[in-house]
């Protein structure tokens, strides 16, 4: 069952620090639920994994090209989660070019599973891993939630119709010529 607000959790990031020395210029940032979504208006959306072809081709990019069109429908900022550690998203931002998308790392899965969307994809050597979905989430409550079909562990398929930037931005599109 999908909560109605987002999972309290605590988020082990990494950092650049521009001043560090050595070869490691990073440092460890804890960034908690609250200071990711609280007061803000925020999309979520999360994928299978960092590396992998549909979200380094398709599900990561098209967020990061239309980043102005959602700021233009109120949305304070993009997150892209994965059950990744914080190096790995970090490489995988850097290859990927990502200057808009926040790339947070759920290492352990604890966010991913409070949300319901943890599953198992060890047919395909992933382990546990999120399920692919996209939220709109407002001072942290989830105000809409597009969750792929066929959600079930080892699923033979990885589905990739309604977590999309565009459907996303037409659902915030369509809302704002509602109201």
């Amino acid at each position: 069952m999908i909560p109605q607000t987002v999972p309290n959790v605590v988020f082990k990031t990494r950092i650049r620090v521009d001043t560090a020395e050595g070869p490691n210029p990073f440092e460890w940032k804890d960034l908690t639920s609250d200071e990711i979504f609280k007061g803000k208006r925020v999309v979520l959306f999360a994928l299978p994994g960092a590396f992998t072809p549909t979200c380094s081709t398709s599900h990561l990019p098209r967020y990061e090209q239309l980043h102005d069109e959602f700021r233009a429908q109120g949305v304070d900022q993009i997150v892209c989660l994965s059950v990744n550690d914080a190096f790995v998203m970090y490489q995988w931002g850097q290859s990927q070019n990502a200057r808009n998308v926040f790339l947070l790392p759920d290492g352990t899965g604890e966010f991913t599973r409070k949300m319901g969307m943890l599953v198992d994809k060890s047919n395909l050597g992933f382990g546990m891993r999120s399920w692919r979905y996209s939220m709109l989430v407002a001072d942290g409550v989830i105000e809409k939630i597009f969750i792929e079909a066929g959600f079930a562990d080892n699923a033979p398929e990885d589905p990739f119709e309604v977590s999309d930037a565009g459907t996303m931005l037409n659902y915030l599109s369509e809302r704002q010529r509602a109201a």
